[in-house]
């Protein structure tokens, strides 16, 4: 965070290997936004952009990147605090009135819908998160941030204040070019499921929680 680097808000525009196919208005429970839908140039992965406000380079924007969750995000599980995260940045948002939220379709920490179901079915027998995966024979988190960052930048953002208690995540968009003048700090009241996920977060992977061990 502290140390210097070079990036793309201090050069000339760079080629993105991300494409914006449509927008349009959505008005939602918490506001109203606006959705951009992205594709990747270089891969299958698609992505949402849910932005609110002016996105101007010069001034510190609200952001988050949001890995899609469909257990929390649509069923509502309380095994995590993936949906609720979501939720209070869009109130965050709307509160402010400018930001953006890239959603991008990394299950699991990168690892897929089927294989997170597997992963639960290890939990059910008590591995924590990271030992799930583990014992499945996948890594820990799969995922990539630099076409996220990329979205921003074509979003019209360059200063952000970033709603995250990942400190990868932090580091990724930064070495992607984005200036983060601010970490965000985002949590909420976990439910009794949630605890050794959130635990094993701050424990194993080295979240930014205010959590007791």
């Amino acid at each position: 965070m502290k140390e210097q680097v070079t990036t793309a808000c201090d050069e000339a525009e760079r080629p993105l290997s991300i494409e914006r196919v449509a927008v349009a208005h959505l008005p939602t429970e918490w506001g109203d936004f606006k959705i951009a839908g992205y594709r990747s140039l270089t891969s299958n992965e698609e992505f949402v952009a849910l932005f609110k406000g002016e996105m101007r380079r010069e001034v510190p924007t609200l952001v988050r990147i949001h890995s899609q969750c469909l257990t929390g995000d649509v069923f509502g599980s309380n095994k995590c605090d993936c949906g609720p995260q979501l939720h209070q940045t869009m109130r965050m948002i709307e509160l402010e009135g400018r930001g953006a939220i890239v959603y991008q379709q990394q299950e699991g920490r990168g690892i897929g819908i089927l294989n997170k179901i597997r992963a639960y079915a290890l939990q059910d027998e008590g591995a924590d998160t990271v030992e799930a995966n583990e014992q499945l024979g996948l890594a820990v988190d799969l995922r990539e941030y630099k076409q996220c960052a990329e979205i921003l930048f074509d979003l019209g953002l360059c200063q952000v204040k970033v709603i995250s208690n990942n400190p990868l995540k932090l580091r990724a968009l930064e070495e992607a070019g984005l200036r983060i003048v601010e970490r965000v700090s985002i949590q909420v009241e976990p439910t009794e499921n949630a605890e050794n996920y959130l635990r094993t977060k701050k424990q194993k992977l080295g979240h930014l929680l205010e959590f007791e061990n």
